[in-house]
């Protein structure tokens, strides 16, 4: 599932080419994904003008010329893809763990700019596409998302307010959206290990000292991975075709049984389960 960075990495090579460009056709290939398509979408999207792409946690939200908000989620493999009608062997692939070209199957949607067509492909299904019809309805929809660590209001006192009194462990409570919005768990694995956080240590246990690495790091990590493009853990791609490079600088995720990454310590990383997810982390230097 994308996370933050490649979510951000989707926004700023999409936003170039459709920011500004008028919906000249689209077309809703099923009628639903996680959830039904919102009514009679194909026609309500036809003559209005992407006037900004931005994001919201792992959202993708397009602001349209009639005051409505597209918002987009992408799921466990929801991707998007560009096309130019008159170029053959073009590289679509825009999003999280699919394919560098379009694929033959599970092409939902089709959203018409002139010569573009951006196609959103999902095999899994779990994405979904909303309609807020105002800001209002924007509000509302994302209430319930927590900050996320590069918003301006994710702060030292936020974090604690959100953290010290949970007894869920600090991995669950950095993959909890309603807590903390954006970190998956690729993140929170790296999160951890820089902040020298043990995944298992509760928030209520967590000293200031302790929160003041986990905020730090938060935001070091997710800005280091956007400017890396992202992860690219199978086939992941921005809008040129480029694969993210984040996952060279992977401490600890997917890493069990390797050294650990500090010269100092000489143990292995352990690879536990938390929650139904993995779980990497050096016992060591992790407290």
């Amino acid at each position: 599932m994308p996370e933050l960075p490649e979510v951000e990495t989707i926004i700023r090579g999409l936003a170039p080419v459709i920011e500004g460009e008028v919906v000249s056709a689209a077309k809703v290939n099923r009628p639903d994904l996680r959830w039904p398509f919102p009514k009679n979408m194909a026609n309500r999207l036809i003559g209005k003008t992407i006037k900004q792409l931005r994001r919201r946690s792992k959202y993708i939200l397009a602001d349209l010329s009639c005051g409505q908000t597209l918002l987009i989620h992408l799921g466990m493999s929801g991707t998007i893809h560009l096309i130019e009608k008159n170029k053959k062997n073009f590289k679509t692939n825009t999003s999280f763990y699919s394919f560098q070209n379009l694929p033959k199957k599970h092409n939902h949607i089709e959203i018409h700019f002139g010569n573009l067509i951006m196609i959103y492909n999902d095999p899994r299904r779990f994405g979904f596409f909303k309609l807020l019809k105002d800001k209002e309805s924007f509000k509302l929809y994302l209430n319930n998302i927590g900050y996320e660590p590069l918003d301006k209001n994710f702060n030292l006192k936020y974090l604690k307010k959100s953290i010290l009194f949970r007894k869920k462990c600090i991995k669950s409570i950095l993959l909890d959206q309603k807590i903390i919005s954006g970190i998956g768990n690729i993140y929170a694995n790296e999160i951890l290990f820089h902040s020298g956080l043990n995944p298992r240590k509760k928030g209520l246990k967590l000293k200031d000292f302790e929160l003041k690495y986990l905020y730090k790091y938060s935001k070091l990590v997710l800005k280091k991975a956007i400017l890396k493009g992202g992860s690219s853990i199978r086939d992941f791609r921005n809008t040129e075709g480029a694969k993210g490079s984040f996952q060279d600088n992977f401490k600890v995720y997917n890493k069990d049984d390797h050294n650990c990454p500090n010269k100092k310590c000489n143990y292995k990383i352990k690879k536990i389960n938390i929650s139904n997810r993995s779980t990497f982390y050096c016992e060591n230097c992790q407290k």
